[in-house]
């Protein structure tokens, strides 16, 4: 009988590929399209904003991190606000914030006003990470968590790619640039307000009700939920109160703590880079071809995301669980701090610009088909149930300061290292944090609960019921 009736846990593990997880993926997804174009979108309102405002460079580099900042407290304080109380209270909370901040960095008087609202949308930005991720993860089956979770990141991709289609459009129609970059920042509060409607219809983790808060007949009528008719028969269990970690037990744990290190270090070293470099886009292109229009450097700049980034996600999220998700973090630190390698130690290779987005696309690529997909997806794996979105907010806030330090510093250092210069400290960190990975296990084709040492044994069993 328990084997024709699994329990819930057992049931998300081992569901086959459904709409169920398509809407999930959608939900999740759409909050992550949100992030990745209003953090982006910046780097081409900047020089707009420049011309108009004409801020010094240190402004510069804190108009452009200043959202990712916030990000890191937004992470921290609503990835663990979503272990206390649950992730579907939190999911409303930050896309709601995210199309507040967007709208009103629309209407922003001066540039004081631009970095208070900018802060504002960080902070939807930064807990919108743990909750999509996690979300994500503890809906998906173990055979294709990877995929799903990657599917929800891949959404970064649309987001990279509409953000200079955007600024192309509004700058071809010939509107005034006080206006274009203003329509740039206030569109991301479209699809904010699409992913509030969204996630109002989504129900809570089953995963999360059963083993954290011990509610047998919720959990399973979340499933149902989710699932529909898709999955027929589950026990309604645990029935236990529920099992739950309390911080200090959770960073006083050798093992959790050296995932932490291994998530948010690499986390940390990947998005100096990857924020640096894509935020500071129009200006690496700026330093290449200094002399080209704005409307031509953003053409290059959608040409390296579509050509280098897009492929890059898609081959991320369909071969990831093939190949393992450790592994294809260490293969794309590997092969993108080489492309930084090429660009910082080749002679003229900053002035030539065909080479150069060649070899600065190959970094992309990799980025993408390595770690920036896989920082995201490991950190929603490896932490017991209890503590997955704070082990992700962690993660994911420490890696935003990573992001800030990256765009803050970009322009300095660019100043006064060079082009080339500035990717070499790149590549330098690349190669950290491939050290930083080895010490993080390979979740692939693992359950959650294996993964993180969680006993689905030790969780009782209860009455049979039967949902759709």
């Amino acid at each position: 009988m328990e084997s024709q009736n699994p329990n819930v846990i057992e049931t998300l593990n081992d569901a086959p590929l459904g709409l169920f997880h398509l809407r999930a993926v959608i939900a999740s997804g759409m909050g992550f399209f949100t992030d990745a174009y209003d953090l982006f979108i910046i780097g081409a309102a900047l020089l707009l904003i420049e011309a108009q405002w004409h801020p010094t460079k240190t402004m510069i580099g804190l108009l452009g991190s200043t959202a990712l900042i916030a990000a890191f407290v937004g992470a921290f304080v609503f990835g663990r606000l979503a272990d206390l109380y649950g992730r579907k209270k939190i999911y409303g909370i930050v896309a709601a914030l995210m199309a507040l901040g967007a709208l009103a960095s629309a209407f922003s008087p001066n540039i004081w006003w631009l970095l208070i609202f900018r802060f504002i949308m960080g902070l939807g930005i930064g807990g919108d990470y743990p909750v999509s991720a996690v979300l994500m993860s503890e809906y998906a089956n173990t055979k294709d968590r990877g995929k799903l979770v990657g599917l929800v990141f891949s959404m970064q991709a649309v987001g990279l790619v509409v953000g200079p289609i955007v600024a192309v459009t509004l700058l071809a129609a010939g509107l005034p640039h006080d206006v274009a970059w203003r329509l740039m920042l206030g569109l991301g509060a479209l699809p904010a307000g699409a992913v509030i409607y969204m996630r109002t219809r989504m129900p809570e983790s089953p995963r999360y009700v059963a083993t954290v808060q011990g509610q047998a007949q919720r959990a399973q009528e979340s499933l149902a939920q989710l699932a529909g008719r898709e999955l027929t028969r589950v026990k309604a269990s645990p029935s236990s109160s529920g099992h739950r970690l309390t911080f200090r037990q959770f960073i006083q744990n050798p093992k959790y703590v050296r995932y932490l290190v291994g998530t948010a270090g690499a986390w940390f070293l990947f998005d100096y880079a990857y924020y640096g470099n894509s935020i500071s886009m129009p200006l690496v292109m700026k330093a290449v071809a200094p002399h080209a229009a704005a409307i031509t450097n953003m053409a290059w700049t959608l040409i390296v995301f579509a050509l280098a980034a897009v492929p890059g996600y898609v081959l991320a999220f369909s071969k990831m669980d093939q190949i393992g998700h450790r592994k294809l973090q260490l293969i794309g630190f590997a092969l993108m701090g080489a492309a930084f390698a090429v660009i910082g130690l080749v002679p003229h290779m900053t002035t030539l610009v065909l080479p150069f987005l060649l070899v600065f696309g190959a970094s992309y690529f990799f980025s993408e088909f390595g770690p920036n997909t896989t920082t995201f997806v490991m950190a929603s794996e490896v932490y017991p149930t209890s503590m997955r979105t704070t082990g992700h907010g962690i993660s994911a806030g420490v890696a935003k300061v990573g992001a800030f330090i990256g765009v803050f510093l970009f322009p300095v250092l660019e100043s006064a290292y060079g082009l080339h210069g500035t990717l070499l400290i790149t590549a330098i960190f690349a190669g950290c944090g491939f050290l930083l990975t080895l010490l993080l296990p390979e979740p692939s084709r693992r359950s959650l609960e294996a993964i993180s040492g969680e006993a689905d044994a030790a969780l009782p069993n209860s009455h049979d019921v039967v949902n759709g």
